[in-house]
């Protein structure tokens, strides 16, 4: 639909400026939607793929499982990691929610 079509259905004189309300407040809507939903989320998605990228050995990790570990080795697409003394697992880095660098298992 054109801004024409719009206008005409918007009925007669009267009427009319609500159609601009409407589009105006529709705006307004989607920018505080963006503003405090979209955005902040983004950049909590950013911050977290950013932390994971630049793991290193002796980093403590958090995984969407809820396991708190320490990183022993990175690879491409994995990480293996030591939850206690003499057990370790395997992550994807997908899984991995949080990432606290040089902080030790206590």
């Amino acid at each position: 639909m054109t801004i024409n079509a719009l206008l005409l259905m918007g009925g007669s004189g009267q009427g009319g400026g609500s159609i601009w309300t409407s589009l105006i407040f529709m705006g307004a809507i989607f920018v505080i939607f963006y503003w405090f939903i979209i955005r902040p989320q983004s950049k909590r998605q950013k911050e977290r793929k950013e932390k994971v990228n630049n793991l290193k050995k002796g980093d403590k990790i958090v995984t969407s499982g809820g396991m708190i570990a320490n990183v022993t080795s990175v690879e491409d697409d994995t990480v293996l990691a030591e939850i206690d003394k003499g057990v370790k697992a395997r992550f994807n880095k997908s899984a991995i929610t949080d990432v606290n660098p040089n902080k030790n298992n206590n």
